[in-house]
């Protein structure tokens, strides 16, 4: 019997497939999946404005639909689907598929008009798709309820994990801190800083590592860190990647990120598969991956709560270490990157 040919795919995202970041990290985790998998993937760069879109990036957005040739499955990163508000017959016929990270609407720094109308775009365009697929149960759960998806349409395909060396810590008598995290107010960099500037009279450092897309925000950073009087605690280091990540993983002994909201936590995932403790607020899906034992968990933009949790195992290297057993046992057990393509790919060959 002659195999079924399967369509090839074409993912849609905003700007360049290589900007750091975990929704972006995602992505080409994804098509490296599919890819291995014998599935021909091709992504096409949407220029322009995103989440909200500028005139730029909704030209591009007819521009995709029109030149994609129909044999392809579309898939359209949830980051620039609102540039294709209006276009809700075509992604129909078409049977789009919807990559939700976080609906844009829940971005935390947003005026009320701005987040009035990209909630207005995607409640137009979520039920248009076929299927979204949502990157934690959490997210899945609000998309029936709140853009009127019927929920036999919505699937979960959280991110996977490589195989990693645990960390060794710093081998320090005082506490190394990372942070990984664009520089954007719903990564709660300021509520981490705050809860830090509580905790002076312990020996810590911290570094922050992320893409400074909000240049007035990144800069009211390091100004609150200059106001704690703990700036020459603080390394703000920028986009990294590769080897420099890895070795800053290694050499740390807590993760913490005090984030609004996440739509799964990637940077945290990867830190429990390094054996790294966390410190965390349960802003999104986030908390779901704080399981017994690995974390410290504090309400959203509750820097009291959060500096009250971290300074014990900040202080106490034998309860760093008794978070950092539980933190590897529960990274050995997250979802690998090969498993996830696979479910992605079958939910792309769902005939409904």
């Amino acid at each position: 019997m002659t195999p079924v040919a399967l369509p090839p795919i074409a993912l849609l995202v905003p700007g360049s497939i290589d900007t750091i970041s975990g929704g972006y990290g995602y992505d080409r985790r994804l098509i490296a999946g599919l890819r291995e998998a014998g599935r021909p993937v091709t992504v096409v760069e949407l220029p322009g404005r995103h989440p909200l879109p500028d005139a730029v990036a909704e030209a591009a957005a007819r521009a995709a639909l029109e030149t994609i040739p129909h044999t392809s499955r579309i898939v359209v990163d949830g980051l620039c689907l609102p540039a294709f508000a209006g276009l809700e017959g075509s992604l129909r016929a078409r049977r789009a598929v919807g990559l939700i990270h976080h609906p844009t609407s829940l971005e935390t720094g947003l005026s009320a008009a701005d987040r009035a109308e990209l909630l207005a775009r995607e409640s137009a365009l979520f039920p248009a798709m076929a299927h979204l697929v949502a990157t934690s149960r959490l997210t899945a759960e609000r998309l029936a309820p709140d853009f009127a998806v019927d929920a036999g349409r919505i699937a979960v395909v959280e991110p996977g994990t490589d195989p990693a060396p645990r960390s060794g810590g710093s081998g320090g008598p005082g506490c190394v801190i990372l942070s990984v995290g664009t520089l954007l107010p719903r990564k709660g960099h300021d509520v981490l800083l705050h809860a830090l500037g509580r905790l002076i009279d312990l020996d810590w450092s911290l570094t922050i590592v992320g893409a400074n897309r909000d240049p007035a925000h990144a800069e009211a950073l390091r100004g609150l860190a200059r106001d704690l009087g703990i700036a020459d605690r603080v390394v703000f280091g920028g986009e990294m990647a590769g080897d420099a990540l890895e070795a800053l993983y290694a050499r740390s002994d807590l993760f913490a990120l005090a984030t609004h909201w996440e739509g799964y936590g990637m940077a945290a995932a990867e830190a429990l598969a390094r054996g790294l403790p966390l410190a965390i607020t349960a802003g999104g899906a986030i908390g779901d991956l704080a399981s017994p034992g690995t974390a410290i968990v504090a309400a959203p933009g509750d820097a009291v709560s959060l500096s009250r949790g971290m300074r014990r195992p900040m202080y106490d290297r034998a309860i760093r270490a008794q978070m950092a057993d539980a933190a590897w046992a529960a990274g050995q057990l997250l979802p690998r990157w090969h498993d996830q393509a696979a479910r992605f790919a079958a939910i792309l060959d769902d005939p409904a």
